[in-house]
């Protein structure tokens, strides 16, 4: 009987040692996914305010090519009527 005791005992033991260690490794692994969620949400912020900036420059870049058609359509009368008063 006491073979088969110190053979359960040692079975035991093995057993609860390895239930800590997979503890441990998922505890780990729990760490590891939260940094991991942090850094996909810190990156999903920056990508946020870089589609903002993006937005904002096209809406500048509008604005731009809009002053510069009418900047090109006064310079355009402006040669013509320099060239009608040449005439």
């Amino acid at each position: 009987m006491d073979v088969q005791s110190n053979q359960l005992e040692s079975v035991l033991l093995q057993m609860g040692e390895a239930v800590i260690a997979t503890t441990e490794t998922v505890d780990r692994l729990a760490s590891q996914l939260d940094a991991l969620t942090k850094q996909v949400q810190q990156q999903g912020y920056q990508i946020f305010a870089l589609s903002d900036a993006v937005q904002t420059l096209a809406e500048n870049q509008d604005g731009a090519l809009e002053r510069i058609q009418q900047l090109t359509t006064v310079l355009e009368r402006l040669v013509a009527a320099i060239e009608d008063t040449e005439k």
